[in-house]
């Protein structure tokens, strides 16, 4: 943990009170992927975490600063998703072996925080500006690096002019986000994750280079 941690009050907080806190978190977490996220509550945490409501309280104004707390973190970490596309070539076999390591990081990035991800979703659905800014810091950072791509496919002749770049590059990292959300979805349909990983890379090759895949 960098930086220094503060409790509501101001108050830097030392060692003891940072693994305390950051158990908190992890304790709530745990519990979002296991019940409703309204449905939780700060006994149910404090409890959880072998400490009390006050000294929850001293950390995060409610369980929503906490779980804001959570998703800020993941953002973080998602932004990082940038470096599945920044520096690849989409020509030739390099072209589908991109669209599938973005596929692979996006769906297993969807799934490793599942439950706070949803989360923010709901947040952002409900028109909170504080959960849509989090889901678009995840989304902008591929987004930008696949616009990026496109222009670059562009400059060198291979992909037409008539292409907006943003507009494909949104659409796209959109496509993913949503279908990354329902991959449990897809089982009710009778697809495999074995089957849908292949066909969603397609998909992107398709839009980032206008061609069937060299593999």
């Amino acid at each position: 943990m960098t930086g220094q941690v503060r409790t509501v009050d101001g108050r830097v907080a030392g060692r003891r009170g940072q693994a305390t806190r950051q158990k908190l978190l992890d304790c709530l977490s745990e519990m979002l992927s296991s019940s409703p996220y309204r449905d939780v509550k700060v006994i149910d945490v404090a409890r959880k975490a072998g400490t009390s409501p006050a000294t929850f309280y001293q950390y995060f104004p409610d369980v929503e600063g906490a779980v804001l707390e959570i998703a800020e973190q993941m953002a973080t970490e998602g932004v990082q998703l940038t470096s599945l596309v920044e520096g690849r070539t989409w020509v030739g076999k390099s072209g589908w072996s991109a669209a599938e390591e973005l596929v692979d990081g996006f769906l297993e990035f969807w799934r490793r925080n599942d439950a706070i991800l949803r989360v923010v979703d709901l947040g952002a659905a409900e028109g909170d500006k504080r959960f849509y800014k989090i889901r678009m810091k995840i989304l902008n950072s591929v987004t930008n690096s696949l616009t990026e791509s496109v222009k670059e496919l562009q400059a060198k002749g291979k992909v037409d002019k008539d292409v907006s770049p943003a507009a494909m590059a949104g659409s796209l990292v959109a496509m993913l986000a949503a279908v990354a959300s329902h991959q449990k979805g897809f089982q009710a349909w009778g697809v495999k994750q074995a089957e849908l990983k292949p066909n969603l890379a397609l998909l992107v090759h398709l839009g980032i280079t206008g061609k069937k895949p060299t593999r």
